[in-house]
């Protein structure tokens, strides 16, 4: 009888440790969950907070800052350089071949770039979207899968 108590305490015991545990998430999340957590953590907008939607100014603006922040190749002005040819910093532009936005994302692969670069759910027209995610592509991979570049 006192080892079936005994038993019923450790168990009891380990269902409480793994009710609390469950409770945060990081605690318990495989290397992979929380790579794939870091993947799809959103840019905070109070990085380069310029508002696009104001216009071809503020277009500029949020480039350059996103340029320097990422140490883009070229630095801010390649970056300018290729957004002016990609979409003459038009946030709406859209190219029948399936591209869209500032830098000209291609719509077929834009969820997952969105996504894997800090902006789940955010429209390739978005042009904070499309610029950051751009950017932090252009550091990551350089220039070349742009016809601009």
């Amino acid at each position: 009888m006192n080892n079936a108590i005994r038993l019923r305490r450790h168990v009891v015991a380990a269902l409480t440790i793994a009710a609390a545990l469950s409770t945060f998430p990081a605690l318990h999340h495989s290397s992979a969950q929380a790579s794939e957590q870091r993947r799809t953590s959103t840019v905070s907008s109070t990085l380069c907070p310029y508002r696009w939607k104001e216009g071809t100014w503020q277009v500029k603006h949020l480039i350059r800052c996103a340029a320097r922040r990422w140490h883009v190749s070229g630095g801010p002005d390649k970056a300018l350089s290729v957004a002016r040819c990609e979409s003459h910093f038009h946030p709406k532009s859209y190219n029948p071949a399936g591209y869209a936005g500032v830098f000209q994302q291609a719509t077929r692969y834009w969820s997952d770039r969105s996504d894997r670069y800090g902006f789940p759910d955010w429209s390739v027209y978005n042009g904070r979207a499309n610029i950051m995610v751009s950017i932090k592509m252009a550091h990551r991979f350089g220039w070349g899968g742009w016809s601009c570049a």
